[in-house]
């Protein structure tokens, strides 16, 4: 079983910048995602890492904007994210599975955060 506790969320103008962080204890875990949800709509996809060989992965509605990445000594997941936009808006939610088959995909993930929200204005 993995525990995974998200913050970093917050309000920030248009054009700014909030990292997020998903500390994770428990199981190891073999990916790790990123995931947003607006009101209404399916929780989508956004960025994952590769616990092992650290690939990433990025949605288009974010790539070049936001980064994944991992500290293994901390077993934490990052998001940065940069350039931010009103459309980022959400409840962003961390997510850990043990294969990185789709790691876009909601399926691929057994575990999930409480999620931490996120406004650009």
């Amino acid at each position: 079983h993995v525990q995974l506790v998200e913050s970093g969320g917050g309000s920030v103008h248009a054009g700014g910048s909030l990292r997020l962080s998903c500390a994770a204890s428990g199981s190891t875990y073999g990916v790790a995602g990123w995931f947003r949800q607006h009101p209404g709509k399916e929780r989508e996809g956004i960025a994952a890492i590769e616990s092992g060989a650290g690939s990433t992965y990025y949605a288009d509605s974010v790539k070049g904007r936001f980064t994944v990445s991992r500290d293994r000594a901390k077993n934490t997941v990052y998001l940065q994210m940069d350039s931010l936009k009103p459309e980022d808006t959400a409840m962003y939610y961390c997510a850990a599975g043990s294969v990185p088959m789709f790691p876009l995909n909601k399926s691929s993930y057994n575990y999930w955060g409480q999620g931490t929200q996120v406004t650009v204005s």
